[in-house]
């Protein structure tokens, strides 16, 4: 007597003498196909449990790189006659690929803000009729003041750039992030 679950059966259902050779030679156990040992179920919950474990710790060492590097440097970012009021400007600080957007509100207002939309990190676009930075992939606003979300999915503030007028120059002197 044979054990049902030891049996090959060919997908199509014909006996195995009427099979393509290819077929003889790689059978495929239907029964057997669905089975799962208990060793190779432990072994891929160690795996994937490891790989979780080894995620966790890259972040935690990300995030103390990060408080190592302290205070981001302070850097001239233009003169203020090189930017009229209501045009803005985009800026890497305090890395040259952390792209920041700086727009000229006032005769002396200025607000600089991350140019990635917390969303999905689309550029933001400033409209200053409207008095908002807008994200064109998802219709999402942020205020022009302030950096929080005021329409569509985003739902963190974008991160502010400090600036401080010296000489007759504009700088950024650091970032501010604010979670919601």
């Amino acid at each position: 007597m044979t054990n049902r679950e030891q049996i090959t059966i060919p997908p199509d259902g014909r006996p195995l003498e009427e099979q393509p050779k290819w077929r003889r030679d790689f059978p495929i156990d239907w029964p057997q196909d669905h089975y799962v040992a208990r060793r190779d179920f432990t072994k891929f919950m160690v795996l994937t449990s490891f790989a979780f474990v080894v995620g966790q710790a890259w972040i935690v060492v990300q995030n103390f790189l990060r408080q190592r590097r302290g205070q981001p440097p302070i850097r001239r970012i233009a003169a203020l006659n090189d930017l009229p009021i209501g045009q803005s400007l985009v800026f890497g600080y305090p890395e040259p690929d952390d792209k920041r957007i700086l727009v000229r509100t006032g005769e002396d207002r200025f607000v600089a803000f991350g140019q990635e939309c917390t969303h999905l990190a689309c550029a933001v676009v400033p409209e200053l009729d409207k008095q908002r930075f807008f994200c064109p992939c998802h219709n999402g606003s942020f205020d022009l003041t302030t950096g929080r979300p005021i329409a569509g999915p985003p739902r963190r503030p974008l991160p502010r750039v400090l600036l401080e007028i010296r000489d007759g120059a504009l700088y950024a002197v650091g970032v501010e992030t604010t979670m919601v």
